[in-house]
């Protein structure tokens, strides 16, 4: 029977200082694992509890609290508590998806850095939308949490979003560049709403919006252009994704 099942191990809780958040999965079966709570004694000690719960037919579910210190020979200093349920190899998939609140992110433009940020951010927790009318430019392989939009328009994209939304503009055009951006800090709810682009391209932007009066002077910090972290060099595309990502994070 323990052929036919896994074991779903959930972190249910943290308190104090924990090597990943509550809402972390891991799936453990007879072919081996997927996904990590943390590494070291804790998930070793985890996998072997998985392995006995597959082996006994009696028990379902058990759930365990942890205490990560001298016992654990881990330094984190806090406690985890477990649960380890037994579930159908064919759920696999759908247990595995990330317990955790994915952020809203809008992305418009699908070429080589748009791109390049969604191979960077794929397995962070963001649930994009993608938006590009040139259906090509999409990659064949799209993240199971990332929409890709072709038929909207992008203005209208950005007035549906959520209040809290992430918003990275790096289109093909710099006019759709301006309207974009200008449209979302007009809504004057977003969260982060990064330009790709110099100093030089953000100080145009922002002089127009403020003589269409879109905006107000209190408004340009909204801005994030140029985007990413400080201190990386590079203008690659892979280089940008990663300060981009890093950057994406810091919002969260």
């Amino acid at each position: 029977m323990s052929g036919e099942f896994g074991v779903l191990i959930l972190i249910e809780e943290t308190k104090g200082s924990a090597p990943r958040e509550a809402g972390t999965t891991m799936w453990v079966d007879a072919r081996g694992i997927q996904g990590t709570i943390g590494g070291g004694n804790l998930e070793y000690l985890a996998i072997e509890q998985a392995h006995k719960l597959l082996a006994d037919d009696t028990l379902t579910e058990v759930t365990q609290n942890y205490a990560l210190g001298p016992l654990l020979e881990q330094c984190c200093g806090g406690s985890v508590v477990l649960k380890l349920s037994k579930k159908p190899l064919a759920e696999r998939m759908a247990l595995m998806a990330d317990h955790r609140t994915l952020a809203p992110l809008y992305m418009f433009g699908a070429g080589h850095v748009g791109k390049a940020v969604m191979a960077a951010i794929h397995k962070l927790p963001f649930r994009v939308t993608w938006v590009d009318a040139r259906a090509h430019e999409f990659p064949s392989f799209v993240p199971k949490h990332a929409e890709t939009v072709t038929d909207r328009d992008p203005l209208e994209v950005v007035e549906s979003a959520p209040a809290g939304s992430l918003f990275l503009i790096f289109t093909h055009s710099h006019q759709l560049d301006y309207a974009i951006t200008a449209a979302v800090l007009k809504r004057g709810d977003a969260r982060y709403c990064g330009l790709i682009g110099s100093k030089t391209k953000r100080a145009r932007f922002e002089n127009r919006m403020l003589k269409e009066r879109v905006i107000t002077e209190a408004d340009l910090p909204k801005l994030t252009c140029p985007i990413g972290v400080e201190g990386v060099t590079g203008k690659e595309p892979e280089i940008i994704a990663v300060a981009v990502a890093a950057q994406l994070l810091q919002q969260l």
